[in-house]
C-alpha cells in the first residue's frame, strides 16, 4: 500500500512539475532520499535540470525550507532557488545544485580547499543572524534530541533498561551538556552543516537540507562539519580545521571565544549532544522507518563520545555508563 501512495504522488508531482515548466516531455529520475520522509527527484526538460521534492504534508511541511532557502541567499549561500511550491500537496521545484557531494569527492588532498569554501560560507550564513528568525535552539529542543539517546539507542536498539542509578547519571551528564552548550553566543544554525548536505557547485558549496534550521551555539555547525556522520578524520586535521574557522570567525567579528582552547573545548561539548542524538535518532530510522542502512555508522559516534568523554573530567561518569552499556570494564588508572 505504501509504495502505490508513493508511486501516486510521484505521478500527481509530475503532472504538477510538467504544469509549471510548460513541457509534458519530462524525465524524471530519483536525486536523493534524506533520512526524513521527504523524497527528491531530479527533472530533465531538453538540456535543464531542475530539483522536485516530494514531502507529504502530514508527515513534512515545507514551509520552513522555502523561508530558510530565502535568508540562506540572502547572505550570499549558494541555496536552491524555490521556483514553484503547492504547499497544501507538499511539493517544491527548485534549482539544481548538481549531483555530487563533498561526501562523494573528498579526500585526502582536496579536504583542505573544500572544507575552506565551506568555513567561508559558514560564516557568511552566521553573520546574518537575527534573533526572532529562527526557532530558538533552547534547554527544551537540546534535552529533547539528547533524550532519543536513552529512548532509542538504549532502550530498542541495545534492549537495555537503565537503573535508577543510571537514570540519575545520564540525567545529570545530560543537564551538564545543556547547561554548557547554552554557555556560547548564538548565531544561525544550519543544524546539519556537514558534507552529506554540500554539494559540488559554482560557487562552491552548494548548501542543502536546512529546513531545521535554529538560532543557537556558534559552534554547532563547525561540529556538525568536522565530526561527520559518515567519514571521520585524524584529530590534527580538525584541530587544525576547527583554527582555521575560529581565525577567520575572529577576524569577521563573530561571538567566538577570544581563546581557541575555550572555542574548541565548547566545539567538542557541542558535538557531544549532536552524538548521542544522532545515535538515537539513527535507531529510530531503522526501528520505527525501516531504514537500516544510517545503523551501521552508529559505532562511529560512539567513538566520538568516547573521545571526547576520555578529555574532561566532568564527563567521567557518562564514560563510566558506555562501558556498563557496553558491558567493557575501564582501564587501571581510571577513577570516578
Amino acid at each position: 500500500m505504501t509504495d502505490i501512495a508513493h508511486d501516486a504522488r510521484l505521478e500527481t508531482l509530475n503532472q504538477w512539475a510538467a504544469e509549471i515548466l510548460g513541457s509534458h516531455e519530462l524525465g524524471i529520475t530519483p536525486a536523493s532520499a534524506d533520512a526524513s520522509f521527504r523524497r527528491y527527484f531530479r527533472i530533465a526538460r531538453d538540456a535543464e535540470t531542475f530539483i522536485a521534492m516530494d514531502a507529504p504534508p502530514d508527515k513534512e511541511d515545507v514551509r520552513p525550507f522555502v523561508h530558510i532557502a530565502k535568508l540562506l541567499q540572502t547572505a550570499g549561500i549558494h541555496a536552491p532557488e524555490v521556483l514553484a511550491q503547492d504547499v497544501p500537496r507538499g511539493y517544491l521545484l527548485l534549482t539544481d545544485l548538481g549531483a555530487q557531494t563533498y561526501l562523494d569527492v573528498l579526500n585526502e588532498s582536496n579536504a583542505n580547499e573544500l572544507f575552506s569554501a565551506a568555513i567561508d560560507a559558514l560564516i557568511k550564513w552566521q553573520l546574518a543572524s537575527k534573533p526572532n528568525v529562527l526557532p530558538p535552539y533552547d534547554a527544551a529542543l537540546l534535552q529533547r534530541e539528547l533524550n532519543l539517546f536513552p529512548d532509542w539507542y538504549v532502550a530498542k536498539h541495545l534492549q537495555v533498561t537503565l537503573n535508577e542509578v543510571q537514570q540519575a547519571t545520564l540525567k545529570s551528564m545530560f543537564e551538564l551538556i545543556v547547561q554548557t552548550n547554552l554557555a556560547q553566543a548564538k548565531v544561525f544554525v544550519h543544524r546539519d552543516y556537514m558534507p552529506r548536505n554540500l554539494m559540488i557547485s559554482t560557487p562552491n558549496p552548494g548548501v542543502l537540507d536546512f529546513q531545521d534550521a535554529v538560532y543557537g551555539p556558534i559552534s554547532y555547525d563547525v561540529a556538525s562539519l568536522f565530526r561527520d556522520a559518515f567519514i571521520s578524520w585524524p584529530e590534527a586535521r580538525v584541530i587544525d580545521w576547527a583554527a582555521r574557522y575560529w581565525e577567520r570567525a575572529r577576524t569577521a567579528a563573530l561571538p567566538v571565544p577570544d581563546d581557541f582552547g575555550q572555542f574548541y573545548r565548547d566545539l567538542e561539548w557541542m558535538g557531544l549532544q549532536r552524538h548521542l542524538k544522532v545515535l538515537g535518532i539513527f535507531a529510530r530510522i531503522h526501528y520505527r522507518d525501516g531504514k537500516p542502512k544510517y545503523l551501521a555508522d552508529t559505532p562511529r559516534f560512539i567513538t566520538y563520545v568516547r573521545q571526547v568523554g576520555e578529555r574532561y573530567d566532568d564527563l567521567r561518569p557518562l564514560l563510566r555508563l558506555l562501558d556498563q552499556l557496553e558491558g567493557k570494564t575501564r582501564q587501571v588508572g581510571y577513577t570516578f
